[in-house]
C-alpha cells in the first residue's frame, strides 16, 4: 500500500450472547396449543393398553384411604367421634394427591424431555405445566367421585359448594410455581427428587388431613398453618363438608395470623417465576 494511500479502520465484530428458548418465547397461542397437546397426550399415554384405564388414578387413594380410614379411627380413635371424617379424610387425600402427584412427576420432566429440549425450540415452561395438568385432569374425574362419596355419606349441598374452585385455583398456583422450582433445580441438582420425596410427605401430615385442626394442641396450631396448603384445606373443610367447623381465620385468631402462609405462597409463586425465566434459556447448556 503507497504512503498517500488512506487506511479504513476496520472494527472487530462484536460477538453477542444467543439466548436460548425463554420460558414463555412463541406468542401465547402457541403456548397455550403445546400445553394442551402435551397434557393430554401425557394423560393418554399414562392409561393407553392399561386393564382399568383411568380407574388405576381412582384406585390409589381409594386404597391410601381405606389404610388410612382403618388406622385412625380404629386403631389411634384420632376421628372416630367426628360424623363426618370419612370424607374428610377422602377429599384431603385426593386434593394432596394432586398437589403431591403433581410436583414429584415435574421434578424430573425436564431432564426426561432431553432430546427435545436440545433439538427444539419451544418454550420450556410447557414441560412442568403439561405435567400439572395433566394431574389436574386425574383431579377433576376423582372428584366426581368424592361428591357422589359426600353425598351419599349425607352432607347436604349449600352454597359455599361454589366456592370450591376457589380452593382449586388456589392449590393449582401452588402446585404449578412448586413444580417450576423442582424441575429447573433438578437439571443441576440431582439430589432434588430424594429431598422433595420426604418434603411432600412432611407436608401431608403437617397439614389436617389425617386429623381436624382442633385434635392438634393450641400452642401447635399457628405452627401447622405456616404451611401455604393448611390454610386452604381448612376451609374446604368449612365449605364443603362442616359449615360450623373453625376457618382458617379463627384458628389462627384473626387474618393477620395468615400472614405467614400468605407470605410463603406468594414467595414460593415470585421464586419460580425468576428462577424459572433465569434458568429457561440455558436448560439446553445444562443437560
Amino acid at each position: 500500500m503507497s504512503p498517500g494511500t488512506n487506511t479504513e479502520t476496520i472494527a472487530s465484530p462484536q460477538l453477542a450472547d444467543v439466548h436460548g428458548p425463554s420460558a414463555l418465547g412463541g406468542g401465547r397461542r402457541r403456548f397455550f396449543d403445546l400445553l394442551w397437546l402435551m397434557s393430554m397426550t401425557e394423560f393418554k399415554r399414562v392409561y393407553f393398553g392399561t386393564v382399568l384405564g383411568y380407574l388405576w388414578s381412582l384406585i390409589r387413594p381409594l386404597m391410601l384411604f381405606a389404610v388410612l380410614l382403618f388406622v385412625f379411627t380404629k386403631v389411634f380413635k384420632v376421628g372416630h367421634n367426628l360424623p363426618y371424617y370419612p370424607v374428610l379424610l377422602l377429599l384431603g387425600i385426593v386434593l394432596f394427591g394432586f398437589f403431591q402427584e403433581s410436583t414429584q412427576n415435574s421434578v424430573s420432566s425436564v431432564v426426561a424431555q432431553e432430546g427435545v429440549v436440545r433439538k427444539t425450540q419451544f418454550p420450556r415452561l410447557v414441560i412442568p405445566l403439561s405435567v400439572v395438568v395433566t394431574a389436574l385432569f386425574n383431579l377433576c374425574l376423582n372428584l366426581i367421585v368424592v361428591f357422589a362419596f359426600i353425598l351419599a355419606w349425607g352432607v347436604d349441598p349449600t352454597w359455599t359448594w361454589l366456592l370450591l374452585p376457589v380452593a382449586l385455583a388456589a392449590i393449582f398456583v401452588l402446585t404449578a410455581a412448586a413444580s417450576m422450582i423442582l424441575s429447573v433445580l433438578y437439571v443441576r441438582f440431582r439430589d432434588v427428587l430424594i429431598i422433595w420425596v420426604v418434603a411432600a410427605q412432611v407436608l401431608f401430615y403437617a397439614s389436617p388431613i389425617l386429623y381436624p385442626i382442633e385434635a392438634v394442641p393450641e400452642s401447635y396450631q399457628h405452627l401447622i398453618f405456616i404451611n401455604p396448603l393448611a390454610p386452604i384445606f381448612e376451609q374446604v373443610r368449612v365449605w364443603m363438608i362442616e359449615p360450623n367447623a373453625p376457618t382458617a381465620v379463627d384458628v389462627v385468631g384473626g387474618a393477620s395470623g395468615l400472614i405467614p402462609a400468605a407470605a410463603i405462597f406468594v414467595g414460593v409463586c415470585v421464586f419460580a417465576v425468576w428462577i424459572f425465566n433465569r434458568d429457561a434459556p440455558r436448560i439446553a447448556e445444562e443437560l
